[in-house]
């Protein structure tokens, strides 16, 4: 079993580096480290773990393949000629430092696997900087992770290729799961959404690797395959967040047993350091990149900030090729430092993108492509704003409408979610609510009544400091889920509306009005 002083020193650092501002997994990184220094190891059951957690990762990774996002071609246009330029960036940093350093002994194989482990940006990292900034159902997010999903192929590609198995002739029965999607969904949906939803995921995709390593085929290909069958379903959106924590969990393993394999040479870790800082110049690749794709400046500079770092992938990469002797043991923990440098110097950064783009909102603003400046919605004549059109926004466009008509604007940056409200003839336009350049476009002197129905108190916080900015002084109101956060917004003069406090007051109504309706009950 393993150690409690493991666990232990794994809360200890994660806590330590989340109250640096920092993602948890480079305080596991760092226990890691403090772990092979008292000589303490985790054994069999740890590096298990560890390999639970990537076939989880691989699993929900194919659980949120949307292909037509993929098929974008500012997603995959962007992501292979960014890795492509990346590849041949990392690989003259290295040739040179070998040349500089002899003692490193790198060889062509090490060279091209270390500098395609570098291409990637972390999943891991993005997300989590993502929720802690309320912005997971932004724009600028969506095509970060677009990105990360193809890069995270990628990856798989490379595992599954680098084992050198040759599949089976049973494989081709693996075909019979395409089929069987309809009774897989079923299952999932009969087991409702607690522990046994959960119990049926964690099997799906603990069996499915089994099943195909059972037919020559690896593993981590299969899961990420077998997820994405399911992908597109609400069952899989479902099953992707209930696993979310137990991925995590087991991949907390996967980074102790990085640090537990000790230091690399000295001269490496220099170069890892070098590395992490290089990090920081991926902005200034994928920024003209995905503008020349018709990507929105302030999306575009949000979605490269968050992408200034290096992979967990890039470890599972490299540990993959030290398996199979392509490169030394010692590159896994040289990467792994490479990425905690880079997650030191991108984690701010990113934190600071929107102060950024406000200040170079001018120059930016050159990059956007004529496409787009012809696409721009009519926002003129608008006397009322919904920010967010789910079904607390659409209620309120529904009863708003009939007194105020074409004045009433719904903003939005769901495109399915547009399209079913242009078919019901309702006012809309896309755009990210705390995006400056929409609000330059809107005369908020016009402006009577802005509501927040985002359901995200950041989110909420920054639009409403946003409006404050552009002098904005008509009435806003903001949907809120808890006392403490009506209670900040309260405080800037904004009216709320608690869903939980306030919900049962409005189901009340509703059932005053049908007991005034009905007629009264016959009394024996």
């Amino acid at each position: 079993m393993l150690d409690p002083l493991i666990i232990l020193a794994a809360l200890v650092c994660g806590i330590a580096s989340r109250a640096l501002g920092l993602p948890a997994l480079i305080g596991y990184l760092a226990a890691g480290f403090f772990l092979h220094e008292v000589e303490l190891d985790g054994g069999e059951l740890l590096h298990t773990l560890s390999g639970t957690g990537i076939t989880l990762l691989l699993f929900t990774i194919g659980l949120k393949l949307e292909v037509r996002k993929l098929l974008q071609a500012r997603v995959w246009g962007t992501t292979i000629a960014s890795m492509a330029a990346l590849q041949l960036l990392f690989m003259l940093v290295l040739f040179t430092t070998d040349a500089l350093f002899p003692a490193i002994e790198m060889n062509l194989d090490t060279t091209l696997v270390i500098a395609f482990a570098l291409t990637f940006s972390s999943t891991v990292f993005v997300i989590q900087v993502m929720q802690e900034q309320g912005e997971m159902a932004s724009r600028h997010a969506n095509l970060a992770i677009s990105i990360l999903i193809i890069q995270d192929l990628a990856a798989v590609i490379f595992i599954a290729a680098s084992t050198g198995k040759i599949p089976q002739p049973s494989a081709l029965l693996l075909l019979a799961l395409i089929p069987l999607r309809p009774v897989i969904l079923r299952l999932l949906s009969y087991c409702g959404h607690g522990e046994l939803f959960t119990l049926a995921g964690l099997v799906l995709a603990l069996e499915g690797a089994q099943l195909f390593e059972s037919v020559g085929v690896k593993g981590d290909l299969g899961v990420l395959a077998l997820g994405a069958l399911l992908a597109g379903h609400q069952k899989a959106k479902e099953l992707s967040r209930n696993l979310l924590q137990f991925k995590d969990l087991f991949l907390v393993c996967f980074f102790l047993s990085i640090g537990l394999d000790g230091w690399p040479q000295r001269e490496i870790v220099l170069l890892s350091v070098l590395l992490g800082v290089l990090a920081l110049l991926k902005p200034l690749l994928y920024f003209p990149l995905l503008t020349a794709l018709h990507t929105p400046p302030r999306t575009a500079l949000l979605s490269s900030m968050a992408l200034a770092n290096y992979s967990e992938f890039g470890l599972i990469v490299i540990a993959v090729a030290a398996k199979s002797g392509m490169v030394d043991a010692q590159w896994s923990s040289a990467i792994s430092l490479a990425i905690a440098v880079s997650f030191i110097l991108g984690s701010p950064l990113s934190k600071r993108s929107h102060e950024l783009y406000r200040r170079w909102q001018t120059r930016l603003l050159r990059f956007e492509s004529s496409h787009l400046r012809k696409t721009n919605p009519d926002i003129t004549d608008v006397r009322v704003i919904i920010l967010g059109m789910g079904n607390i926004g659409t209620g309120a466009y529904e009863a708003i409408a009939p007194d105020y008509g074409h004045h009433v604007l719904g903003v939005d940056e769901n495109d399915r979610k547009l399209a079913e409200h242009r078919a019901q003839h309702r006012r809309v336009a896309s755009a990210d609510a705390s995006d400056p350049d929409f609000w330059r476009r809107v005369n908020l002197d016009d402006v009577e009544l802005i509501m927040l129905a985002l359901t995200n108190h950041e989110e909420n916080m920054r639009v409403s400091h946003l409006l404050k900015e552009f002098g904005y002084r008509g009435q806003l109101s903001a949907v809120v889920r808890f006392a403490e956060e009506a209670e900040e917004l309260q405080a800037g003069g904004i009216s709320t509306f608690n869903l939980y406090a306030q919900a049962g007051a409005g189901f009340a109504a509703h059932a005053a009005e049908l007991l005034q309706s009905a007629p009264p009950p016959t009394r024996k």
